[in-house]
């Protein structure tokens, strides 16, 4: 099993590295038959790892709509309508990923309790991305609104667990949900204020780093709650 997730993390970062060379050279073939392979490869990933699956279910689940919305938002170009199919996509997905987070239980204390000025950081990111995006928002007022109180919820719930579980299982789900929020946040950034230079590859880039870091910790949270 580990040399199966091993060669699948290998094929997870080519299949990366040939979507980001598409969209930086302008090769839509690339890009469209690259994107697509991206979620199902973490899911086989996470599938074929240590432990029962009833400990991965959420995360299978958020995979599987981050998929969905993958597919959505390269048809994008043809109908407005698909990134609104893309938008409560994602939107669901960090949905899954609150609840696989609030799912992990420990006697130990959450790191918010120990350090409360970090969910007013995260909360007071939030609220000033939303004023900063807002004259560009149209009629997206409300969906853009709940998209960033969710994503925001699923960093501030990294940081909950963050003492409920170990090292490096905290590490990779706290650096999985700030890339989240970083690549929404350029997403963001692009299509309702402006597009600046390697947006694309910036926000795919951090999009599947994010990806694999939740991925990889909850195969690791797993793995280590298999054993105890």
């Amino acid at each position: 099993m580990k040399k199966s997730s091993s060669f699948l993390a290998i094929v997870f970062s080519l299949v990366t590295a040939v979507d980001i060379l598409g969209i930086i050279t302008g090769n839509s073939t690339a890009h469209f038959i690259a994107k697509p392979l991206l979620m199902p490869i973490l899911a086989a990933m996470l599938y074929f790892s240590k432990g029962g699956i009833t400990l991965k279910k959420w995360v299978m689940a958020g995979l599987f709509f981050s998929f969905v919305g993958d597919v959505a938002l390269l048809y994008e170009y043809k109908n407005p309508l698909f990134f609104i199919i893309g938008l409560a996509a994602f939107l669901i997905t960090h949905i899954c990923y609150i609840v696989y987070f609030l799912s992990i239980r420990s006697a130990n204390q959450s790191l918010l309790r120990h350090q409360p000025w970090l969910a007013a950081l995260v909360a007071g990111y939030g609220v000033s991305l939303v004023l900063f995006l807002y004259p560009g928002l149209g009629n997206l007022k409300i969906p853009v609104i709940l998209y960033a109180a969710i994503i925001c919820s699923m960093l501030l719930c990294s940081l909950h667990i963050f003492y409920k579980t170990w090292r490096p299982v905290n590490i990779y789900f706290l650096m999985g949900a700030v890339l989240f929020v970083i690549s929404d946040s350029l997403l963001a950034i692009s299509k309702f204020y402006a597009p600046f230079w390697m947006d694309g590859a910036s926000i795919m880039l951090t999009y599947c780093a994010a990806q694999f870091c939740i991925v990889r910790g909850a195969m690791l949270y797993a793995a280590g709650t298999n054993h105890q």
